[in-house]
């Protein structure tokens, strides 16, 4: 992976050349005039879209039956979504100190590779490129199929074609991306209000049931409540797989526009506005929907419309898809980030940390990415997929908050535009270490494979990265294979100006 490319002389060249032959070909661009980076293209609008759009995705219509299925019960359900927002929100207010004190792109790579060193980022970063990254967007890539090819099929739409569609999906988004960060952005701006639509229909039309007194649903809500604390975290398993993507924003942290005020701004303006709106979207199901009704389906919103909306029933699976649509992109977005700053500190190999030329956009990190995420699509069982992302994603997240507290001991001087009570990153490390140690005897084998994965990270880290020494061999291979992906996609290594 990579201390890969160590001469620097030989990869300048290589850049130089890149250059040279991009002049050749369009002689109106002119790479050599402007340092070749990463740009601060992303506004607060931009930064609370992101938000939206990567948390309200595949989640909100997928995931209420998970969290039912181990919760058992309407109340205790509900419970867990407003406990899920709470822990969410002060997450993200941890995650607010973190990003302005430690302002690097990368998120929680960049906070554990600060306050604890390079092999737990490092691994990290492995776990997140073979699971929390690419099944994540998987998901939403699934999701997204599924919703769109609903009308069209009696029953369950096939799997191939479930495949291709979040296959063109995923190539689809993964080229806008690389060719313009506006285009991205817009993207994910058009398609945050599309789904915010979604849920407010689902919204009105859950209170105009409840306010014409159908409450039948809700006269036992406690009936079947789960005792064991195992299924309990299961089931905060799925709820907080829809809240994730609070924290991806300090993924790009270097393209935010005056990061220091518009990171928490756009937090505390998301975080609130999700949470209200999923408890409200969950009490809109429960009205109409019977708990048997909600377990015996794998597209809920779809249902729901189906029972409520009459002849305008097309539109909610229309909606939900454009909404799965704008998470997948904002996921891919995100993340093609973290795995870019990962190579640029030499824990993947350098080609994935060199920006495009032209476009100015990180092409091969995107493309990596893109490549990964196809590989999930072998299998459409998105419940697992959930499951093995979830558990990885709260172990690391536990990690990240445990550097709070650890950078506040290790460096009590380092400036903190933000500094939370540290009651709350307390409470977030007991909450997550719930979350990380009961569900491995409810699902052990899931939460197996995730740890037996990253703990393959080890021995991968010793032989890619601690072993200095390698042979010349090894070294003149990786040279060459970074020369042929720079040529082949126009991309030299990121150069900072003053």
């Amino acid at each position: 992976m990579s201390s890969l490319v160590e001469n620097n002389s030989e990869s300048g060249k290589t850049n130089k050349e890149i250059s040279q032959h991009a002049d050749c070909e369009s002689p109106e661009s002119n790479p050599l005039n402007e340092s070749v980076a990463l740009k601060k293209e992303i506004g607060l609008l931009n930064g609370v879209a992101i938000i939206l759009g990567i948390i309200v995705g595949s989640g909100i219509f997928l995931t209420p039956k998970g969290v039912l299925q181990d919760a058992g019960s309407i109340g205790l359900s509900l419970f867990v979504w407003v406990s899920c927002g709470i822990l969410a929100t002060i997450g993200a207010t941890c995650y607010a100190e973190l990003g302005t004190s430690v302002p690097k792109s990368g998120g929680d790579y960049a906070y554990i590779k600060e306050a604890f060193g390079p092999l737990p980022a490092f691994l990290f970063l492995w776990v997140a490129m073979f699971i929390i990254m690419p099944a994540g967007n998987a998901i939403a890539a699934i999701t997204f199929a599924n919703y769109l090819l609903q009308p069209l099929y009696d029953c369950s739409p096939p799997d191939n074609a479930v495949r291709l569609i979040a296959a063109s999906a995923i190539c689809f988004l993964t080229f806008v991306n690389c060719y313009n960060v506006k285009w991205a952005t817009r993207v994910q701006d058009a398609f945050t209000i599309s789904k915010i639509i979604a849920l407010i229909i689902i919204v009105i039309t859950g209170a105009v049931h409840l306010i014409s007194g159908k409450t039948q649903n809700l006269s036992k809500i406690w009936d079947n409540t789960a005792t064991d604390p195992g299924k309990i975290a299961a089931s905060f398993y799925s709820g907080l797989f829809s809240y994730a993507g609070w924290n991806y924003l300090n993924f790009v942290t270097e393209e935010l526009k005056d990061p220091f005020r518009n990171l928490p701004r756009a937090i505390y303006i998301s975080l609130p506005f999700v949470t209200v709106i999923y408890v409200l979207a969950n009490l809109a199901y429960f009205v109409v929907l019977t708990p048997d009704e909600v377990l015996a389906t794998d597209a809920i919103a779809v249902t729901f419309g189906d029972k409520t909306l009459g002849y305008f029933k097309w539109s909610m699976p229309f909606f939900v898809a454009l909404s799965t649509f704008g998470g997948l992109n904002g996921g891919i977005f995100a993340s093609a980030r973290l795995f870019f700053v990962g190579a640029r500190y030499g824990h993947m190999p350098s080609f994935v940390a060199m920006v495009n030329i032209r476009y100015y956009t990180p092409v091969n990190s995107l493309i990596f990415l893109g490549l990964l995420t196809l590989l999930y699509l072998t299998t459409t069982k998105v419940y697992s997929l959930i499951t093995y992302a979830s558990f990885i994603e709260s172990l690391f997240t536990t990690l990240s908050v445990a550097a709070l507290i650890w950078l506040r001991y290790k460096q009590p001087d380092l400036h903190r535009p933000i500094k939370v009570n540290l009651v709350w990153p307390i409470v977030f490390l007991i909450v997550c270490l719930f979350l990380v140690l009961l569900p491995t005897y409810t699902k052990p084998v899931e939460t197996g494979i995730a740890a037996l994965i990253t703990l393959m990270g080890v021995p991968v880290y010793m032989v890619t990265i601690y072993w200095q020494n390698k042979p010349r061999v090894y070294k003149s291979f990786i040279d060459s294979v970074t020369k042929f992906i720079q040529i082949l996609f126009l991309s030299v290594a990121e150069e900072k100006s003053d």
